[in-house]
């Protein structure tokens, strides 16, 4: 026992379920959503209901067997239904998952409320589980007792593994292109058909430990973020196992660690990890190397900055060129529409490149600037000759244009632009094309 109750007996084997509740899932999940079948998941879990009533008037018991096999039945029924209506009626996917999950789920009430005299149904935990009782029911192996969702959940997790393992390259392009795959000589729907059986299998296993509803999370959100982070699938197949185990263990902690801060005794660990694996996927949102939204502004900045530093040094050699060698921050702000501070920074930038100078307050170019901008200003030129010459732009327009483009323009391009024009001397401006 430690200071928050913490005893690894109980509480480390509700964690080992967690992880593998989770890990079984997004296993699968990752082709879920690579396939748009994100809510599969969620149809499936909701439309179990009919088969655990179904297996219960057909066996008259509770068997945990029969009511898991009735459940599986129901999952599989509402994964061909989900299939067949999108292929036979023309509808959205996610139009024929409505259809299939709320009509089974309303028969499953239905028949609940027959049995309601025999079987008792707990609404919380077809809502979040009863991961907490892991440790209750146990089965002695090798004097070790082990509890029965471990052992179920450890089994779907094997097949899993191995069925991604076996077929990993068939996965991958029934994926992306269905067509293709069946052209490969494999048949694409026996494989959407395997996969969708041990979805049905994954989330019936699953439901006792995290419920029908937050089951979905353990499906979608870890394979959601590993999305962010990589786009090649192996990575992101271990990816998503490592966010799933993380959000278990985190999930764990959370519920019996942050509502104590609150005078609370602790709170649902399905639900907390949910909650985990909800707040990775919005740091990663944020923060992805590739896709992150934090990323990506710092790098629209940066690459702001970049230009708008460039534009400095052409700024300034324009104004060479009409015989003013000294330019003031203010006049440059005018002609480029910057902001004092940006063009404070992009100024800074240039003088540390050793592009700019400061003298009495007036920007002047070093020699080692006035090349760099001869440079721009000459591809600026040509885009216009060019934009002109061969794509008929309007000289109305072309600057801006042209603008844009001088920025993005290497030293082959700009060979290829001064042929295209006829190594011309001017712009269709008439000003001096500089030379190199």
């Amino acid at each position: 026992m430690t200071e928050w109750g913490w005893s690894w007996a109980v509480d480390g084997w509700i964690i080992v379920a967690g992880i593998l509740s989770s890990v079984s899932a997004a296993l699968l999940g990752n082709f879920l959503v690579l396939r748009r079948m994100s809510l599969l998941g969620d149809a499936i879990s909701h439309a179990v209901l009919p088969g655990l009533a179904a297996a219960f008037f057909l066996s008259g018991n509770r068997t945990s067997w029969v009511m898991f096999a009735g459940a599986v039945i129901s999952g599989i029924v509402t994964a061909m239904l989900t299939h067949w209506i999108r292929n036979q009626g023309k509808i959205d996917e996610g139009a024929s998952m409505g259809v299939v999950f709320t009509t089974l789920f309303a028969l499953g009430l239905v028949l609940i409320v027959q049995a309601a005299d025999y079987v008792d149904l707990d609404p919380s935990c077809v809502l979040y589980g009863s991961i907490e009782t892991t440790p209750l029911d146990t089965f002695s192996i090798f004097q070790f007792q082990v509890p029965r969702v471990v052992l179920s959940l450890s089994c779907v997790l094997v097949i899993n593994l191995v069925f991604v393992f076996l077929f990993y390259k068939e996965l991958k392009i029934s994926s992306f292109d269905p067509s293709l795959a069946t052209t490969s000589g494999f048949n694409a729907s026996f494989l959407h058909y395997l996969l969708m059986t041990l979805v049905a299998v994954t989330t019936v296993a699953c439901f006792e430990s995290v419920g029908n509803i937050l089951v979905v999370a353990m499906l979608i959100v870890p394979a959601s973020t590993a999305l962010l982070m990589s786009e090649r699938l192996g990575v992101v197949i271990l990816l998503s196992v490592l966010i799933a185990s993380v959000s278990a263990v985190l999930g764990h902690v959370g519920a019996i660690a942050i509502p104590k801060y609150f005078g609370f005794g602790s709170s649902t660990t399905a639900g907390m990890m949910a909650v985990a694996g909800g707040l990775i996927f919005f740091i990663v949102s944020m923060f992805a190397p590739r896709s992150g939204v934090v990323v990506r502004w710092f790098r629209r900045k940066c690459l702001g900055l970049k230009i708008l530093a460039e534009d400095i040094v052409a700024a300034i050699y324009r104004f060479e060129e009409r015989g003013q060698p000294r330019v003031a921050m203010s006049e440059l702000a005018v002609i480029l529409l910057a902001n004092p501070s940006s063009l404070r920074m992009a100024s800074w930038w240039q003088r540390r490149q050793g592009l700019i100078q400061s003298v009495d307050g007036f920007l002047k170019l070093t020699e080692r600037g006035r090349e760099t901008a001869r440079n721009l200003v000459r591809t600026h030129r040509l885009w216009e000759s060019y934009l002109v010459n061969e794509a008929g732009s309007s000289l109305e327009r072309i600057h801006m244009q042209a603008e844009r483009l001088e920025h993005f323009t290497n030293e082959e391009l700009q060979k290829q632009l001064e042929q295209a024009g006829g190594n011309a001397n001017v712009d269709p401006h008439g000003r001096v094309i500089p030379k190199v």
